[in-house]
């Protein structure tokens, strides 16, 4: 019968004369209910199937419309990341590219430039760990 904590609240707003620990004490048993509600109100039991299975459904469409709006958007947020990871592989792969191309045009310029950037790097390196010590 649905979710049993939604359909609680929805029976304790229609027969407000019922406790908690009496619903606590059905726990979900429907003919424990019925009889229940039957006992504190008087109400005839066809009446009292009819109301719970309405709140029933109405919690269950509740339930099936939430679970569907999560999917959409962890759907929507999947394909965003998806998105992203293409153009950051995309930008990624020109750059490669670019700096491949760069080494064939230029190959003694560019062992140059890597080696000077291996140079500062280094004496960087090697300033901040002398300044630790």
């Amino acid at each position: 019968m649905g979710n049993w904590n939604q359909l609680k609240g929805k029976v304790k707003q229609r027969w407000g004369q019922l406790t908690d620990d009496e619903l606590n004490e059905v726990e979900g048993n429907v003919d424990q209910l019925i009889g229940l509600v039957q006992q504190k109100t008087g109400e005839a039991r066809q009446q009292i199937e009819r109301t719970l299975s309405e709140m029933s459904d109405q919690a269950g469409s509740a339930f099936t419309q939430a679970s569907e709006k999560a999917r959409e958007y962890a759907d929507q947020a999947g394909e965003k990341l998806r998105g992203a990871a293409d153009q950051i592989r995309d930008r990624t792969q020109g750059y490669a590219d670019e700096a491949q191309a760069m080494v064939r045009r230029r190959p003694a310029e560019s062992v140059a430039v890597a080696f000077g950037a291996g140079l500062i790097v280094g004496l960087l390196v090697g300033i901040v760990s002398g300044s630790r010590d």
